[in-house]
C-alpha cells in the first residue's frame, strides 16, 4: 500500500517501437506527409492517421500549429515511437514558424 508522499517511478520504456518523421510539404495542401523508419506497420499507421487528422489544412505559422505539434509529440512519447520533425528550415529557425508573422 502506498502512502500519500509517496513517488511511484516510471518503468524505463525500453527500445523505441518505431520511427515517425512528420515532413512538411509547403503552402498548398497537403502541406504534411508522415515517414516511417521502422515500427510496427498498424501501430505506425494509426499514428500517422492521428497526426495527419490533427494537422490538415493547418499550416505551420497558424497559431493552432504549436498546440497541436505538442499533443503529437505527446502521443509519440506515449507510444514509444521516435519523433523527428522537418519543416524545410535549418535547425533553430523552426521556433519562427510557431511565432506569428510580423506585420
Amino acid at each position: 500500500m502506498l502512502g500519500p508522499m509517496s513517488i511511484q517511478h516510471a518503468e524505463p520504456a525500453g527500445p523505441p517501437r518505431g520511427h515517425v518523421r512528420v515532413v512538411y510539404l509547403g503552402p498548398v495542401a497537403p502541406h504534411w506527409r508522415v515517414d516511417s523508419d521502422f515500427g510496427d506497420r498498424n501501430l505506425i499507421e494509426e499514428l500517422r492517421q492521428r497526426i495527419l487528422a490533427r494537422l490538415l489544412l493547418l499550416p505551420p505559422h497558424d497559431p493552432q500549429f504549436r498546440r497541436n505539434r505538442e499533443r503529437i509529440i505527446r502521443d509519440a512519447e506515449r507510444e514509444n515511437v521516435l519523433l523527428d520533425w522537418d519543416l524545410g528550415m535549418p535547425d533553430g529557425d523552426e521556433d519562427d514558424f510557431a511565432a506569428p508573422p510580423e506585420a
